[in-house]
């Protein structure tokens, strides 16, 4: 068994998150991929207060973090990773896959799931996509989220340390490849070999459906690859092609409240993959 964790993981996440974020918004304002269309003040103002909003209904309605909750499981011998008494680093490599796997099975699951589509939407109603974007998610998503991913975490038994790894990783992959941010093209062919850049998921955010139901990765580039969903450009390319979903383009329609109620908005059918 694993020492105690000699730090608080939510003091070191949000060291983490801040210092991503930081980075990331004036590598965006350095090197920007695309010109911005609607007033980016009022989008950080909105996609900021969402994560606050969010984490304070995690905190409320969930008390035990997945890190604390894999601490109980260790203690206890819950969960299939301590029966097979793995080394620390091939159990830390087996989690973190693991675990990137299901982020992105539970991404094509919100897409082709009708209910939990109405969900997830409004994450894909941003209009420009940069570092903000990567925080952008309903709360009932994120409790959904919250509840799967504590349930992994007992039924594998990851170490704290391979939780708190993931979700360290988890939140900087997101900003990452949410970012504005200009790769030069060479590099970021061979960075999404592995990772999943931000040329690559912006395909996932455009306006047509064959393209927003492609590219479901977080973490790991390899996923799409292997389950038959990378698409490795969008059709306009990336300086033409319109970001956000077809019946929500007024930016001023998009406030806080209009963005909570989206799930309980008219649904509009959408071709299948």
């Amino acid at each position: 068994m694993m020492p105690p964790l000699p730090f608080s993981p939510d003091t070191l996440r949000l060291a983490a998150f801040l210092s991503m974020f930081l980075v990331l918004a004036v590598s965006e304002q350095l090197w920007p991929r695309r010109p911005l269309t609607v007033s980016k003040p009022h989008r950080w103002a909105v996609n900021l207060a969402i994560i606050a909003a969010n984490t304070l209904l995690a905190r409320l309605l969930f008390p035990l973090a997945p890190v604390a909750l894999a601490v109980q499981a260790q203690a206890h011998g819950w969960g299939l990773l301590p029966l097979l008494a793995l080394p620390v680093w091939l159990e830390t490599l087996v989690s973190l896959l693991v675990l990137d796997l299901l982020i992105y099975t539970q991404h094509r699951l919100f897409h082709r799931t009708p209910v939990l589509w109405r969900i997830h939407r409004m994450h894909h109603t941003d209009l420009d996509l940069d570092v903000s974007s990567g925080t952008r998610f309903h709360p009932l998503e994120i409790l959904l989220s919250l509840a799967i991913k504590l349930a992994a975490v007992v039924l594998l038994g990851a170490s704290p340390l391979s939780v708190l790894l993931f979700e360290i990783l988890l939140n900087a992959t997101s900003m990452f490849s949410h970012a504005n941010l200009r790769i030069p093209l060479p590099l970021d062919q061979r960075l999404r070999l592995l990772l999943v850049t931000p040329d690559m998921h912006r395909v996932h955010h455009s306006i047509l459906p064959k393209e927003t139901d492609s590219n479901f990765g977080f973490n790991l580039s390899c996923w799409d690859r292997l389950f038959g969903t990378y698409r490795a450009q969008p059709d306009a390319g990336h300086d033409r092609m319109q970001i956000g979903l077809k019946q929500w383009r007024d930016q001023e329609e998009l406030g806080l409240g209009a963005l909570l109620l989206i799930p309980f908005a008219r649904t509009v059918t959408r071709k299948a993959p």
